[in-house]
């Protein structure tokens, strides 16, 4: 029995293999000219292939980042800005939380390839690029667990991410500064000072109006954003979960102040916290974004969770 399973696996690759067309040149062409991040997404088992291509992406120097759709919809949206390319995995195409997502993604600009056995699909006829993921059976006896389906997502994942090794001419040298010495431990020793947002940080004074402060936001593409007062002083912080549970609320008027709706002396940390500190404070506060601050309590970064974990580190470097 085990070696028929392989022997449909095995299988389903071939034919993924012989499907291949002109429509997996176009997700190369489109995801090698991503000038933001390649956002992954699906969910249930789809979900566990997309992380690990979206890891697999990220440590071969194609900046991606796994989105749970679900998630997605309660206002993870927020990370996606119009340059980041989705590639979205579903073996049926028809996953009702995955395909709920993708219209706020294109009219967003984000440009959807898909990853599924089913190219007529709603998510196929969705998304603007469709990879032939379709394989002749599953090797689960019920035809119900997906088994072949997920191998030959998988694999397909690591094809779009070899040729984009070789597309982008990464190289072993490029490799190493992605993985120093293949420990999260190491990068978690850094300074968060090394790892941190400068220069256009999303930030706005005090004195600024609710609907100022929702454009920066929109804008920053990090989910959050800093409230400053007299010298660029940190005095309160605004995330998009603030503004889910005011819009839950009732809402604010425009012209309100945002120092009457922001989270006043918010968590943050200084430039000679450790990676490893901040993600222990994020950790403790669930958050995922946090301002940096000198020795005066100024503004000068800000730190995203992915930030920490690697998952950005290339699209910020030199």
């Amino acid at each position: 029995m085990a070696r028929e399973v392989l022997d449909i696996e095995a299988c389903g690759l071939a034919r993924v293999r012989d499907a291949l067309d002109a429509d997996f040149v176009r997700a190369l062409e489109m995801l090698a000219g991503c000038r933001g991040r390649v956002v992954v997404t699906g969910i249930g088992k789809s979900g566990l292939v997309g992380r690990k291509i979206a890891a697999t992406l990220s440590s071969t120097g194609t900046p991606a980042f796994f989105l749970h759709p679900v998630e997605g919809a309660h206002g993870d949206l927020g990370m996606l800005r119009p340059e980041d390319v989705a590639l979205a995995i579903s073996n049926s195409g028809e996953t009702d939380e995955l395909n709920a997502i993708l219209p706020t993604l294109k009219a967003s600009g984000v440009r959807i390839i898909a990853l599924t056995g089913r190219r007529e699909s709603t998510m196929g006829r969705l998304a603007e690029v469709v990879i032939d993921a379709g394989v002749p059976r599953e090797a689960c006896p019920l035809g119900l667990a997906p088994t072949a389906s997920t191998t030959a997502a998988l694999a397909l994942g690591d094809a779009l991410a070899v040729c984009l090794i070789e597309w982008n001419s990464f190289d072993a040298e490029a490799f190493r500064r992605c993985h120093p010495g293949g420990a999260l431990g190491q990068r978690l020793a850094m300074r968060v000072a090394d790892l941190m947002h400068t220069g256009d940080v999303p930030a706005v004074d005090q004195g600024a109006t609710w609907a100022q402060a929702l454009a920066r936001l929109h804008e920053g593409g990090l989910g959050a954003l800093a409230v400053t007062g007299g010298g660029g002083r940190l005095t309160g912080f605004v995330s998009d979960g603030d503004v889910r549970r005011i819009l839950l609320r009732g809402g604010a008027e425009p012209q309100a102040p945002v120092a009457g709706l922001m989270t006043p002396d918010p968590a943050s940390m200084t430039l000679e916290a450790s990676a490893a500190q901040v993600l222990d404070l994020m950790e403790a506060k669930a958050i995922t974004v946090v301002p940096i601050v000198d020795g005066e309590h100024r503004l000068v970064g800000m730190v995203h969770l992915h930030d920490l974990l690697g998952k950005g580190l290339l699209r910020f470097a030199g």
